[in-house]
C-alpha cells in the first residue's frame, strides 16, 4: 500500500467515526425534542383546568367584595341613620329629661327637709361698697364646702 493509500483509509475511517458520532448526536437531539413536545403537551393539558379554576376563584372573590361593599355602604348608612336618630332624641328629650330631673331632685330635697330644723343662716354678709378679692372669695368657698 502506498502513502496516498492509507491517508485515504485514515481520512474514510475519521469521516465514519465522526459521521458516526454525528448520528448518535442527533438521535439524542430528537430524542430530547421529543420529551420536550411531552412535557410541553401535559403543562398544557394541566395548566388550562388550572386557569379555569383560577378564573372561577377569582370571579367568586369579586362577588363576595361585591357583597362585602354592599354590607360596609349599608352599614354606613346605619350608623349614619343612628347618628342622626340619637341627635334627634337629645335635642327632643334632653332638654325636657334634664328639667324634670331638676325638679324631682327638688321635691326629693323638700320632702327630705325637716319642718323643725332650723333655717340656715345665710352662708355671707354683702358689705356694701367693699370690693371682696378672688383669693377671699376661694376661702370664704373652702369654709363652706
Amino acid at each position: 500500500m502506498s502513502g496516498g493509500e492509507v491517508a485515504g483509509i485514515l481520512v474514510a475511517v475519521f469521516w465514519a467515526i465522526l459521521v458516526s458520532f454525528l448520528a448518535v448526536a442527533l438521535a439524542r437531539l430528537a430524542q430530547t425534542l421529543r420529551a420536550t413536545t411531552k412535557l410541553v403537551a401535559d403543562v398544557t393539558d394541566q395548566a388550562v383546568p388550572l386557569l379555569a379554576d383560577a378564573s372561577a376563584a377569582v370571579r367568586s372573590a369579586q362577588t363576595q367584595i361585591d357583597r362585602v361593599d354592599a354590607i360596609a355602604s349599608d352599614v354606613q348608612e346605619v350608623t349614619s341613620n343612628a347618628s342622626a336618630l340619637s341627635t334627634t332624641v337629645a335635642s327632643t328629650f334632653g332638654g325636657p329629661l334634664v328639667k324634670v330631673a331638676a325638679f324631682g331632685y327638688g321635691v326629693r330635697r323638700a320632702l327630705g327637709r325637716k319642718d323643725d330644723a332650723p333655717a340656715r343662716e345665710p352662708r355671707r354678709t354683702v358689705i356694701v361698697g367693699r370690693t371682696v378679692s378672688r383669693r377671699e372669695k376661694r376661702k370664704a368657698r373652702g369654709k363652706r364646702d
